[in-house]
C-alpha cells in the first residue's frame, strides 16, 4: 500500500505538534505545506524535510499527489476549505472547532459524503492518554454509572510557554472569524469534546458567560470569562459542569500554553480525576481513582500534551487505512459544535438551550 500523502495547510505554531504524528512512519508522510506567509511555509518545510511549498490553497487541491489535507486555519475558513477539499477528492482533517454553525457543519458533512472521502475533526483532548484510560475504566463499570462530569479551565502565565505571535491571537477576538470567544468557544471546544466523550449526548445547557476587557497589543480586547456552564446529559441522572476562569497572574509551568485543565468524573461507586492536560499545575498524578475509601494513582504512559497530538494523528492514519470512522467524525463533530454553541446562546438569551435545536 502506498503511503498516505499529507498536506499541512496553515503553518502556525500549532502545526509543529501536528507534524509529529507523521515522523518515522512508512504508511503516511507530509508531502506539502501551504501558508499565505510563504516565508513561514518555507521555514516549516525545511524543518520537516518537505519538498513542496505552496502559498495558495488551490495549488494543494490541484496536486494529485496529496491524499489528505490537515486544515489548521482560522475557524471561518473551515467550512469553505473542507467543501473545496472534498470536491477535489481529498480526505480532510479539520482543526477544531469544526465550523461556525451547525448549518456549516451540515454542508461539510454532505460534501464529504458525496465525494466519498473521510472527514474528521482534529481534537487532541479526547486522545490524551489519561482521559482515554478514564473512559476505559468507566466502560468497565469500575465507578458505576456516571452521575457528574466536572471540567475546569483557568488561564495563567507560564515563563516556559511557547512564544506565540500576536497575529495568531488577534483573529480569535473577532467573533466573525472565530465564531465565539477565545476561551469558551475556541479553547472550550476541547472541554466540550471531552464532556461528550465521557458522558455522551447532552439534552440541555444553561450558561453564564461574563465579558472581561483585557489589553491586546496597542488596544483592548474582550475575554469570555469567567464563565460557568451547566448541562444535563441524555443519559438518566447524569449532569455536568464546566467552569472557565481568566487568571493571568497565576504562575503555571507549561512547555506549551499556560492553561490549567482538569476533569473529575463522579460515579456511583467511585471518582476519577484527570489532573493534567497542557500544563503542570497541582502536584498530583495525571490520573487518579477514588474507590472503596482509597485513592490510588493509575499509571498511564504518554502524558505529555504533544503525545495526544501524536495519538490523534496516528488514529487518523489507521482509520484511513481500515476504512473505519474516526473518533470525531463529521456527525460527532457537529454534535460537539452544537453543544458548544448552545452554551453561547444560553448566555446571550438567559434561557436553557437544547443542543440538537441549534442551527
Amino acid at each position: 500500500m502506498n503511503p498516505i500523502r499529507v498536506a499541512i495547510v496553515g503553518c502556525g505554531r500549532i502545526s509543529d505538534l501536528h507534524q509529529m504524528g507523521y515522523r518515522g512512519r512508512q504508511d503516511a508522510k507530509i508531502v506539502a505545506v501551504c501558508d499565505t506567509n510563504q516565508g513561514l511555509a518555507k521555514k516549516k518545510a525545511t524543518e520537516w524535510g518537505v519538498e513542496k511549498v505552496y502559498n495558495d490553497y488551490q495549488q494543494v487541491l490541484e496536486d494529485k499527489q496529496v491524499d489528505l489535507v490537515e486544515l489548521l486555519t482560522p475557524h471561518h475558513l473551515h467550512c469553505p476549505m473542507t467543501v473545496q477539499a472534498a470536491q477535489a477528492g481529498k480526505h480532510i482533517s479539520v482543526q477544531k472547532p469544526m465550523a461556525l454553525s451547525a448549518d456549516e457543519a451540515d454542508r461539510m458533512i454532505a460534501a464529504a459524503d458525496k465525494a466519498g472521502v473521510m472527514l474528521r475533526v482534529f481534537e487532541n483532548f479526547v486522545y490524551y492518554a489519561p482521559a482515554v484510560r478514564a473512559k476505559q475504566i468507566i466502560e468497565a463499570g469500575e465507578i458505576g454509572d456516571v452521575r457528574t462530569v466536572r471540567l475546569h479551565v483557568s488561564t495563567g502565565t507560564a515563563d516556559t510557554a511557547w512564544e506565540v505571535p500576536l497575529s495568531a491571537w488577534q483573529w480569535r477576538y473577532d467573533e466573525k472569524l472565530c465564531g465565539g470567544g477565545p476561551l469558551v468557544f475556541d479553547h472550550g471546544y476541547h472541554l466540550f469534546s471531552v464532556a461528550y466523550f465521557l458522558g455522551g449526548l447532552v439534552e440541555r445547557v444553561y450558561a453564564w458567560i461574563e465579558k472581561t476587557p483585557v489589553p491586546q497589543g496597542e488596544g483592548m480586547a474582550t475575554i469570555d470569562a469567567p464563565a460557568t456552564i451547566i448541562f444535563q446529559y441524555k443519559a438518566p441522572s447524569r449532569y455536568g459542569l464546566l467552569d472557565i476562569e481568566y487568571t493571568p497572574d497565576m504562575r503555571i509551568y507549561s512547555q506549551y500554553y499556560g492553561d490549567d485543565d482538569r476533569i473529575e468524573i463522579v460515579g456511583e461507586k467511585g471518582i476519577l480525576f484527570v489532573n493534567r492536560y497542557t500544563a503542570k499545575t497541582i502536584d498530583l498524578p495525571e490520573l487518579m481513582l477514588f474507590k472503596d475509601g482509597k485513592t490510588s494513582a493509575i499509571p498511564v504512559e504518554g502524558v505529555e500534551w504533544h503525545d495526544s497530538f501524536i495519538a490523534a494523528t496516528q488514529d487518523c492514519i489507521e482509520k484511513l487505512k481500515s476504512g473505519e470512522q474516526p473518533r470525531l467524525d463529521g456527525s460527532t463533530g457537529k454534535a460537539v459544535l452544537q453543544f458548544t454553541l448552545a452554551a453561547l446562546q444560553s448566555a446571550t438569551n438567559g434561557k436553557e438551550v437544547r443542543p440538537e435545536e441549534v442551527k
